[in-house]
């Protein structure tokens, strides 16, 4: 147990949940523009949370000393990957046929932060919803990212509830 409440403030934990993100997205890019997979609106809602994540990870990093930002960047994290886990189920569900969604090519973004305006590359939507494209590993992509977000939401709840468990007995391990 004292690993783990060591862990919890360790500038390696979010660099790792960072870099984990950023290898996410570069799956999603290399399927886009080198495996010609275009995305679907669900796709891109995914993306949004991993960047998301990939935020709270840069602010984690850069705060990792503090013991209540500490806190909050993991129930930050908590949330999004919760949030990460319904639009890969929804994604999977619409692949599936088991969930009927409107699947359109609006992004549904408020008007102040138009993403598929400003990161085209990155957040336009270009496909209906359907499929997604199979992995080596024998997954579809929405299958993996159910099991990483998962994963993701046992992690940051464990680690939320460490956080929690320092500040509640004032010991901090930062490194």
């Amino acid at each position: 147990m004292n690993r783990w409440l060591a862990l919890v403030n360790r500038f390696s934990y979010w660099a790792g949940l960072a870099g984990f993100c950023l290898v996410l997205l570069a799956t999603a890019l290399v399927y886009q523009y080198i495996l010609d997979y275009d995305p679907c609106v669900i796709c891109i809602h995914v993306r949004i949370w991993v960047m998301a994540l990939l935020l709270v990870a840069i602010v984690g990093m850069l705060l990792h000393r503090s013991r209540l930002a500490v806190l909050v960047m993991h129930f930050l994290s908590l949330l999004v990957s919760g949030v990460l886990l319904e639009r890969a189920w929804k994604l999977l569900g619409i692949e599936r046929g088991t969930v009927i969604g409107d699947c359109n090519f609006d992004l549904g973004m408020p008007a102040f932060l138009p993403l598929d305006s400003w990161f085209p590359w990155l957040f336009e939507v270009k496909e209906s919803c359907g499929y997604t494209p199979p992995l080596p590993i024998g997954l579809s992509m929405a299958e993996m990212m159910v099991i990483l977000s998962v994963a993701l939401v046992v992690i940051t709840l464990v680690m939320t509830v460490f956080s929690a468990l320092v500040i509640g007995r004032g010991t901090h391990s930062a490194r």
